[in-house]
């Protein structure tokens, strides 16, 4: 973001993933209050549920900024003008006169200084969220230009490219762990990714979680990945070291399919109480091999002894 400041230069600006209210998947399905039918659906659209952002990063704006817009999204006519129009350029002319000004949403412009805006909102692939950067000027400042609106299009677009084949190099795109229920952090607790469904999953469980860095329990629990844990009744997670970064995913109940068969044969000879050596000479190993095997069955299941691998696997 350094360098597109270098490029078309801003004074403040943040970026990060959201969700698109009602509809979910920011298509092109028009808002209106109406009771006019949303193209393509076939139904009348209700009133639509607020955007949220799940994460951001930001300069020159108060550490609050992403709060207080969560507070008034559902009345943000510019945000919701570009979660309508995937992948554009949307500046305030774009949308003045043509939407109603929200007093909540002019109050907090002139609180943050905000005058000239200009943003990009694109999908995030197979996250259920929405990736969006908005650049500001205040108004003692010029207007973003045509030019300036062009080269901000083309960065922001190469971007996002960028960091979605970077997060694919990290991402093992499994059934154990799909897009939208895969994130990944900092060790120290802030979050780089997240999907709609650990998003979700988060919310539900720590209630006051506001996005960017994750709950203090799962902080807590970092240090000790791989590993799983569990928040309040329902949020299961499973916690791996991922290169430099913690990988977290909505645990799997059904153990056994995160193991191969050969990792299964070892790891319920073992529970039954055979050694290394005779689980070697059963299934035709090495007794290195047998260890390499609990390794990877340790692991996968965050279990850290016996007891707890044959708990693990009586419960699959």
């Amino acid at each position: 973001m350094h360098t597109l400041r270098g490029l078309v230069p801003f004074d403040c600006a943040w970026w990060g993933e959201v969700s698109a209210g009602e509809w979910g998947d920011g298509r092109d399905r028009r808002d209106s209050r109406d009771g006019r039918k949303a193209p393509g659906d076939g139904r009348t659209p209700r009133a639509q549920a607020a955007p949220r952002n799940w994460l951001h990063g930001s300069i020159g704006l108060a550490r609050g900024f992403a709060d207080e817009w969560n507070a008034l999204a559902a009345v943000d006519g510019f945000a919701h003008h570009s979660m309508r129009h995937l992948g554009e350029v949307i500046r305030e002319r774009d949308v003045a006169g043509a939407l109603p000004e929200d007093p909540q949403v002019v109050a907090f412009a002139e609180r943050h200084g905000l005058y000239h805006c200009m943003a990009l909102t694109a999908e995030l692939p197979h996250s259920g969220l929405l990736f969006f950067v908005s650049v500001y000027r205040p108004r003692t400042r010029t207007e973003f230009t045509d030019a300036e609106t062009v080269l901000f299009g083309e960065f922001v677009l190469h971007l996002l490219q960028h960091w979605h084949h970077r997060l694919q190099r990290l991402h093992t795109d499994s059934p154990r762990r799909p897009w939208d229920s895969f994130a990944l952090a900092q060790p120290t607790g802030e979050l780089l990714f997240a999907g709609l469904r650990i998003g979700q999953a988060l919310r539900a469980a720590c209630p006051d979680w506001v996005g960017t860095r994750l709950p203090a329990a799962v902080v807590h629990a970092l240090p000790g990945a791989p590993c799983n844990l569990v928040l309040g009744k329902a949020c299961r997670l499973r916690l791996e070291p991922c290169g430099p970064l913690v990988a977290l995913s909505i645990a799997s109940r059904q153990y056994k399919q995160a193991l191969a068969p050969r990792e299964l044969s070892v790891a319920t000879l073992y529970a039954q109480g055979q050694s290394n050596k005779d689980i070697a000479a059963t299934l035709g190993l090495t007794p290195a091999t047998v260890r390499t095997y609990l390794r990877t069955v340790y692991t996968a299941l965050g279990v850290r002894n016996k007891l707890e691998l044959v708990a693990a696997l009586r419960n699959a």
